[in-house]
């Protein structure tokens, strides 16, 4: 089956796929549950998406973050939204942003941490930890510019439902939103309706399978090319 569902047909397919109410399985419940199966799509998709990254189609910007830096500071914490860093840029003293190239703590050999690139100056790389960037070296005024100076290209979480907006549609390619009500049947039908279980696990896995090729083939404006090295024959 396949619909491009708002909330209230999800919640209608669940009640389908459960023979359930709003009384057995209430809609505090069914939300919560599709909340988990859309947390799961999402981490799912930035698994399988390649070059053409994957953003929840309700969100109303774009997954860039820009901050300000301190001179001579090195750490800046990030927002718990970030799953996935692309890439991070510093603004040199010239007022264009230059490309921070990643590092992590095993590559750094025969020095600490601490002096690692001591001299505050124009940032050449960036370490993840926990949910902060550590800068090397740390900006210096002379160098960079610090206001708005970091800027970050992330992926992010997506947007959970709630049961006051019941017209809200998943951000996702809408021929595969019908999984979400299979995701919240389960857990229901693991208690009610047993024997529906295998199906409709079968039915996710398959849609899972579907959404992956989808997501990791949509680059069809990008075509590999082939080249011919020339054969010098004696």
């Amino acid at each position: 089956m396949q619909i491009n569902a708002s909330t209230n047909s999800i919640i209608a397919e669940i009640d389908s796929l459960c023979d359930s109410t709003a009384t057995s399985y209430p809609l505090e419940a069914k939300i919560r549950r599709v909340n988990i199966g859309q947390e799961d799509v999402a981490g799912f998709l930035l698994d399988v998406d390649g070059r053409w990254q994957w953003d929840d189609t309700r969100r109303t910007d774009f997954p860039v973050a820009t901050q300000a830096m301190i001179a001579g500071q090195r750490d800046y914490a990030f927002n718990a939204d970030f799953l996935r860093i692309l890439r991070v840029e510093v603004l040199d003293s010239n007022g264009k942003y230059q490309l921070v190239k990643p590092i992590d703590q095993a590559d750094i050999s025969g020095v600490s941490l601490t002096d690692f690139m001591e001299t505050a100056g124009m940032p050449q790389y960036y370490d993840k930890v926990g949910n902060s960037i550590f800068l090397y070296p740390a900006p210096s005024t002379a160098m960079t510019t610090l206001a708005a100076g970091l800027k970050v290209h992330y992926q992010r979480a997506s947007l959970l439902f709630t049961t006051v907006d019941t017209t809200a549609e998943p951000g996702f390619a809408s021929p595969y939103h019908v999984i979400l009500a299979y995701m919240a049947a389960i857990p229901y039908c693991m208690t009610y309706k047993k024997d529906r279980v295998g199906m409709y696990q079968q039915e996710v896995e398959r849609l899972k399978q579907e959404l992956a090729k989808h997501y990791s083939k949509r680059e069809e404006d990008e075509r590999a090319i082939i080249t011919m090295k020339r054969i010098n024959h004696r």
